[in-house]
């Protein structure tokens, strides 16, 4: 499709038919700044690119400007913004390419059918807290929320436009140069003091756009930016219209002093009744086409309803209620953290046809903040919470036993090294080993305050803080060897299972990593390499040892490396696109990685080419895990997803289920567990549940 013709003003005569390599086939729109086209892929994936008109593009500081909302949009998460797909701020016509969202911007939605109802409203507020909470940690400020920035996608309103100024949004002007917002969406500091603006503002903007959303006119009403401009700062806003329940909320968004605003976080508190029941219900009755999965959902519900009534049992009606299938409209086919993503050695191997099984839930520990981190070993599900040891059935999630950890908090799941449980703790002044039967105490060794701990296969390693490590025996808790690694400052670990050595990396300056690896028996050093670039391993399969090569700066993912010690050789499979915060797990040649923004890619490392990437629209993501044909991870919201491993499109999900007495969710989601043919996950609130892997889709 031809490019439209733009005769606007301050528009060029003819908009380009190229942005690098994407071709744009038709105006979405034209603002201040330059036109946002539709444009696909090479796979087809529907794109939205910004080209910047040619007059800012000659502007030294207008492209410094351009160059700092690429880097924002890209730090900041895909669950709440449009996902940055590609972007060339050098190019002669700056360009940015993000992913498509369907659906209207709030502007829009409000012209067209007028105010929203209350609790439309609520979800509204709701989902923007939640996208702030999640820009605000990425250290970016939007300065210019308003409602023509929010996208109303099916599964929650989207930020987008980060970080740069619209000189013709505004008339208003300061001494110093251009306005940097929109008069009516902005805080008072921003006209007093510009220069000190910071996340605040972005909260009053938010209270400014819900009075939009209930009322169709801003807090602060003139058709005189200036007039606007002295009411921001001075007056009192005009709440009329906005609902009872809403409307004290929204005040305090709207004070006139930065630190009297909630913060992000409180906001959600405050709505938690609100967060704990948020799901991907659609913001508007139908998507632009009328068609989707907005129209699907009934028939996915009634299928989800007939797969469970295949399970007997009470355990198979309390699954309907808290496992129904909730169709993700935001999947479409086609990022520094990773525990390893390696399926348990007893869960590995063949798939044999398992007897009857019922998908069941429990919440074994009570009420308390944390998601259970889980694993698999000696029979049974192994979990932590909340300084908390549990270990459940497989088989129907009966609680075996539990146990309290008294000394430092759990991190990570349980492991079973030496064939006792051995949980990770932090700041803990202990080492403990279970009975994997009982849960009661076999050995306690005490440690120096600052003790790193690592296990790997039967060994504990102990890195003390003068940067010494010890070997332990995990079953009799004995020293097996102590010494130091000169040049290595405090050594840590990792270790993958069915490894027999543990890796330590160092890279001074990020142009090369130092890897060493150690015995753990023996604490001998089996092999050193120097590999180009920062690297930090995620994975080793079939003798080799996988990285992901990062960027120096920001931390992003940019190639995966494959290390063979055997040949010394090395093979980097370079990604077509940037991944920041990449979890990655590595399955035969396969490598998956989940980045931040909820992008998942395959790389096929024999065909040294990515072979499928999907937008997921997860905010915050597991490590992956994978068998033969799913992909599974968990999401923050405590949804377990399942991606088809071959052609990279969603198999199923489950629903939303945070924590009902908080707002908080996990930084770090925990990772799914397999187990032949089943999958077990955790969510917020502390359920723990186990679904058959096999039809995703009836979950």
């Amino acid at each position: 499709m031809t490019p439209q013709r733009s005769t606007g003003a301050g528009a060029e005569a003819e908009l380009p038919e190229y942005a690098g390599q994407y071709l744009l086939e038709s105006c979405l729109g034209s603002g201040g700044m330059g036109v946002v086209h539709l444009a696909r892929s090479t796979s087809g994936l529907k794109l939205a690119v910004k080209v910047v008109h040619a007059e800012f593009a000659r502007d030294r500081e207008f492209r410094g400007r351009f160059r700092q909302e690429v880097a924002a949009a890209r730090r900041v998460s895909g669950a709440f913004t449009a996902p940055v797909v590609d972007a060339d701020p050098e190019a002669e016509r700056p360009w940015m390419a993000t992913l498509f969202i369907p659906g209207p911007t709030l502007s829009e939605h409000v012209k067209r059918n007028g105010p929203m109802p209350t609790a439309q409203l609520r979800r509204l507020m709701a989902g923007l807290a939640e996208a702030l909470r999640d820009i605000h940690r990425a250290g970016v400020v939007h300065r210019d929320l308003k409602p023509s920035n929010v996208l109303l996608a099916e599964d929650g309103p989207k930020v987008i436009d980060f970080g740069i100024s619209r000189p013709k949004d505004s008339e208003l002007r300061t001494e110093t140069g251009k306005l940097i917002g929109t008069p009516p969406f902005m805080a008072p500091e921003q006209f007093r003091r510009p220069r000190e603006v910071g996340p605040a503002a972005d909260i009053f903007a938010l209270g400014s756009v819900m009075v939009h959303a209930a009322t169709g006119r801003g807090p602060f009403d003139s058709d005189s930016p200036y007039v606007v401009a002295y009411q921001v700062v001075h007056d009192e806003p005009d709440l009329t219209g906005v609902p009872e329940s809403l409307a004290p909320l929204v005040r305090r968004c709207l004070a006139k002093e930065p630190e009297d605003r909630p913060t992000s976080d409180e906001l959600m508190r405050e709505l938690r009744s609100v967060a704990a029941s948020y799901d991907t219900q659609a913001f508007i009755p139908a998507q632009r086409t009328g068609e989707g999965p907005a129209a699907e959902a009934p028939a996915a519900a009634e299928r989800n309803r007939k797969s469970f009534r295949r399970q007997a049992g009470k355990k198979a009606a309390l699954a309907i209620g808290g496992l129904a299938l909730v169709l993700c409209a935001a999947f479409a086919s086609v990022q520094l953290l990773g525990g390893g993503g390696q399926v348990p050695p007893e869960a590995s191997g063949p798939r044999t046809k398992a007897a009857a099984f019922s998908a069941w839930r429990a919440k074994p520990v009570g009420e308390g903040a944390g998601m259970p981190q889980c694993s698999y070993g000696t029979g049974k599900l192994l979990c932590t919470r909340a300084g908390v040891v549990f270990a459940l059935s497989p088989a129907d999630g009966t609680l075996l036993w539990q146990r309290s950890v008294a000394t430092g908090s759990t991190s990570g799941p349980p492991t079973v090294s030496g064939g006792l449980v051995q949980p990770y703790t932090v700041g803990g002044t202990r080492l403990t080993a279970l009975d994997p039967a009982s849960g009661r105490n076999v050995w306690q060794r005490r440690l120096p305050k600052g003790t790193w701990i690592r296990y790997a296969g039967g060994t504990a390693l102990l890195t003390g803080p003068d940067g010494t490590v010890t070997g332990v025996d995990s079953t009799t808790g004995r020293t097996l060897w102590h010494r130091a690694f000169p040049g290595r400052g405090m050594p840590s670990f990792t270790w993958f299972p069915g490894d027999s050595a543990a890796y330590t990396t160092m890279s001074a300056d990020g142009s090369s990593t130092r890897v060493t690896a150690v015995d753990p028996r023996s604490g001998d050093v089996r092999w050193q390499a120097r590999l180009s670039g920062r690297l930090k391993p995620f994975g080793a399969e079939g003798g080799s040892v996988y990285f992901l090569a990062l960027d120096r700066v920001y931390g992003d993912a940019r190639a995966v490396v494959r290390y063979l010690p055997g040949s010394q050789s090395t093979q980097r499979v370079t990604l077509p696109i940037a991944l920041a915060g990449a979890h990655a797990a590595v399955r035969g040649n396969t490598v998956y990685l989940l980045a931040s923004g909820g992008s998942l890619a395959a790389v096929d490392m024999a065909a040294r080419r990515q072979l499928w990437r999907v937008e997921t629209s997860v905010s915050r993501g597991s490590t992956p895990v994978a068998d033969g044909d799913h992909v599974y991870f968990t999401a923050a919201d405590g949804r377990l997803l399942a991606v088809d491993a071959r052609k990279g499109t969603l198999a199923g999900q489950t629903r939303a289920l945070l924590a009902a007495d908080s707002a908080d969710v996990p930084g770090a989601p925990a990772q799914p567990v397999i187990v032949g043919n089943h999958v077990y996950a955790t969510t917020p609130d502390g359920t723990v549940f186990a679904l058959d892997g096999r039809d995703p889709s009836g979950w």
